[in-house]
């Protein structure tokens, strides 16, 4: 058996990483190492001998995904580092389908619209769809649609309003068409699975460990999948942090993370509460803040760098005035105490996020 050093992890990542059976939520604060936890966990199967084909590690993005192959690559031999299935959701579910969507009435060889084809067929369908006095816009029917398709909601059997019309139709084009879309590529895997009981059984068989990145970022498919994928031995381990859950405007469920025993029941529950980023002012801070949320599973940051300097709170009363002192003190800082530039970073609140927040 292989070996992979704990001895540099703390108390909490090297439980996170040595608990390998049944479920495991990972609470994992800002900084506290989660992607460590996660390729450790991953090398740590490996060692106890588990095929690396059977492991499944699933995150949001293909960054993030290459980020913890190069990792994993670095801890494991090469080929069992290939061997292990680290990929987006979306990804994933592209596998899945290309080996069976015919059972849904599609060819194996479909093709995926991206934004602009998307657009362009809903841009067509309300043409011909619309009456001389109905308006609908493009993009508010595409987001309309995405929703829909992400909450498992069926087009309405009737034409009644402008909107129900032109999702069906898109559905029914895209179908004829042999294609999918984005959204398509979530919702088709969940019903594939669902519905077909050899198919479902088949990726249980290839896939013994399941692990899934930004659990609070998931939304009601994506749990789906996880929970069609796992088999009676349900061994999931999720990782988030319900403090971090900023995309409920796009679908993502905090329930899913709040809820976990719920979905997945007596899970081993591990919190990583110590910050490898921050001080303690800081994180006191965000602590004495965040306790506030009526709905969050109880955490508190800390840091073994110190309490470092104290937060300062400074009002300005416009955005101008704001960022002449943003730039003045980083300025000062810099002709003082010899800070260099690349130290300074500037974070600002996107006031079109809080808009669809």
């Amino acid at each position: 058996m292989a070996y992979v050093p704990l001895t540099d992890l703390n108390e909490a990542q090297r439980t996170a990483v040595t608990t390998t059976d049944g479920p495991l939520l990972i609470l994992a604060g800002a900084g506290t190492g989660k992607t460590r936890v996660i390729t450790t966990r991953v090398a740590y199967l490996i060692a106890r001998g588990v095929d690396p084909s059977n492991i499944l590690a699933v995150t949001f993005t293909n960054k993030a995904a290459a980020e913890m192959r190069d990792r994993l690559a670095r801890m494991v031999a090469a080929e069992s580092a290939k061997k292990v299935t680290m990929s987006t959701f979306h990804a994933l579910c592209l596998r899945i389908l290309r080996s069976g969507i015919d059972r849904l009435g599609y060819k194996n060889n479909f093709s995926i619209y991206d934004e602009g084809d998307q657009l362009g067929l809903i841009k067509k369908i309300i043409t011909r769809t619309a009456a001389k006095d109905e308006k609908l816009d493009t993009n508010v029917a595409k987001a309309a649609i995405s929703k829909a398709k992400n909450n498992s909601w069926a087009p309405p059997k009737d034409d009644e309003t402008l909107l129900g019309a032109v999702f069906a139709r898109y559905r029914d084009e895209l179908k004829t068409a042999n294609a999918v879309d984005f959204d398509d590529l979530l919702l088709l895997a969940v019903q594939l699975l669902d519905q077909h009981t050899d198919v479902r059984q088949r990726w249980r068989e290839r896939f013994h460990y399941l692990m899934v990145d930004e659990f609070q970022d998931t939304n009601r498919l994506q749990l789906e999948l996880v929970r069609l994928l796992a088999d009676e031995r349900l061994n999931v381990a999720v990782v988030g942090d319900d403090d971090q859950s900023i995309y409920g405007w796009r679908g993502a469920e905090v329930s899913n993370i709040l809820e976990f025993e719920h979905h997945f029941p007596n899970p081993r529950i591990v919190k990583l509460e110590e910050n490898y980023r921050s001080t303690n002012a800081i994180l006191y801070t965000a602590n004495s803040l965040i306790k506030n949320n009526p709905r969050r599973r109880a955490k508190r940051l800390w840091s073994s760098s110190g309490d470092g300097d104290k937060v300062r709170l400074v009002e300005s009363p416009n955005d101008r005035e704001e960022a002449q002192f943003v730039a003045e003190e980083i300025q000062r800082r810099h002709a003082d105490r010899g800070e260099p530039w690349e130290e300074f970073a500037v974070l600002f609140l996107d006031e079109r996020a809080v808009a669809h927040a």
